[in-house]
């Protein structure tokens, strides 16, 4: 059995498809493609929340009055976000079902980024992204779950598929905001508002399986089954915890704070912008890939050198010239990040069950993101007082090396089953 193979879990009960249990066919062909069209949207829509803030990082300052440090926090908020509301999300899985959470989740992203322009000040902007960013936190953790629920054969192209679409919809934010808030005005509160429009559009495919909940997502997520994995008993979630912990804080640094060095070297906020979106895109055809290769390997430690590597490389290049070498540094910088799909990859790959996968996603994301919140703020913290970049790379840099640990350990041949 190929490492991307997993025991065949029925899906869910929804129109068109049969009822578990039953000798019935698998859904048919157009219940699939609904949910693959609806990972896809959901996908696009994890980070513009994000990566659309980045290249208007000195205009919203300036709007709002914040200090640098305050700016810190606010690139701090996304993994607060993400580790405080992804511990919910099996909980709520299991009473309605991934798929209506998901749902939920894109129309709260879709009511924050419409709100936290307008609302006014700098509370009223944070809570208005943290409603966007609890929609992105609970889809975050279900997303490996339902690909192993409806593509339990396919792990590794479902995965590599949305893990795409999510790199597309982060290039495409820090690469058109700048643009579009020209276009639309020059005001940043509409350039920002207008990715609430691409979240609304994601709400739809889910529509017909609001109704999956009760029973059947009980059993399939293994609600019964669940209490008797100890996930932390597992050294394998630990590893995997801190592997996804520390490349969401390079990627939520880079994302926050990479268009500022760029413009602090003398590049515009377009430019800026557009060296943004080159990082984030290189996560298109690599997040693609890198799934696939990393499901026929029985170790993934391989993987984990090289992108620890490119990263290494990058954050020595803005060092040295930030301005003359951008292009390249961009690009090696967008290699070190597909550290994210490979992550969600190994979640899918260390547990044998569905209900494992959920606890897995739940427990690794949630845990790593918590991990990852001082890590932007500090960066913030360090280039207010230090007057340069300098001592926040020196950081970045020096955090590669316990994410390189941590890859190499959760990238080992084995389950938490056999662990727990």
């Amino acid at each position: 059995m190929r490492h991307d193979e997993s025991p065949t879990l029925s899906p869910p009960a929804v129109p068109g498809t049969p009822v578990p249990g039953r000798s019935a066919p698998g859904p048919s062909p157009w219940v699939l493609r609904i949910v693959t069209l609806g990972l896809v949207l959901a996908a696009l829509n994890l980070r513009p929340a994000i990566t659309s803030l980045g290249p208007l990082l000195e205009e919203v300052r300036d709007g709002l009055h914040m200090s640098g440090s305050i700016a810190g926090v606010l690139t701090s908020v996304p993994p607060l976000c993400f580790a405080l509301f992804g511990f919910m999300a099996p909980r709520l899985a299991r009473r309605f079902g991934p798929t209506a959470v998901v749902c939920a989740g894109m129309a709260a992203i879709t009511a924050g980024l419409l709100l936290r322009p307008f609302v006014g000040g700098t509370a009223g902007f944070l809570a208005a992204s943290a409603l966007a960013l609890m929609g992105i936190a609970v889809s975050n953790v279900l997303m490996p779950v339902i690909v192993k629920r409806w593509f339990p054969d396919r792990v590794g192209t479902v995965t590599g598929l949305y893990s795409m679409a999510l790199a597309l919809g982060t290039a495409l934010a820090a690469a058109l905001t700048v643009p579009l808030t020209d276009a639309l005005g020059g005001s940043w509160r509409t350039g920002l508002a207008v990715w609430a429009a691409l979240a609304a559009v994601a709400v739809l495919p889910w529509i017909p399986f609001l109704k999956d909940r009760g029973d059947t997502s009980g059993q399939q997520m293994g609600a019964k089954a669940a209490p008797a994995l100890r996930i932390t008993r597992s050294r394998t979630s630990w590893a995997l915890a801190c592997f996804f912990g520390l490349q969401a804080t390079a990627a939520y640094i880079t994302m926050g704070w990479m268009p500022q060095i760029f413009r602090d070297a003398g590049l515009s906020a377009g430019t800026a912008g557009v060296l943004l979106a080159v990082t984030m895109a290189m996560g298109v055809p690599l997040a693609f890939v890198i799934p696939r290769v990393a499901s026929r390997l029985r170790t993934q430690g391989p993987i984990v050198l090289v992108l620890s590597g490119c990263g290494l490389l990058g954050y020595t290049g803005l060092y040295l010239a930030p301005a003359g070498g951008a292009w390249l540094w961009a690009l090696l910088l967008g290699v070190a990040n597909c550290a994210f799909p490979l992550a969600l990859t190994m979640i899918g790959m260390r547990s044998r069950t569905g209900a494992g996968v959920v606890r897995l996603s739940a427990f690794a994301q949630s845990t790593g993101y918590l991990l990852s919140i001082p890590g932007p703020l500090l960066v913030g913290v360090l280039y207010q007082h230090s007057g340069g970049w300098g001592l926040p790379l020196a950081l970045m840099a020096c955090l590669l090396v316990p994410q390189t640990v941590a890859g190499m350990l959760a990238g080992r041949d084995r389950t938490i089953e056999d662990e727990c």
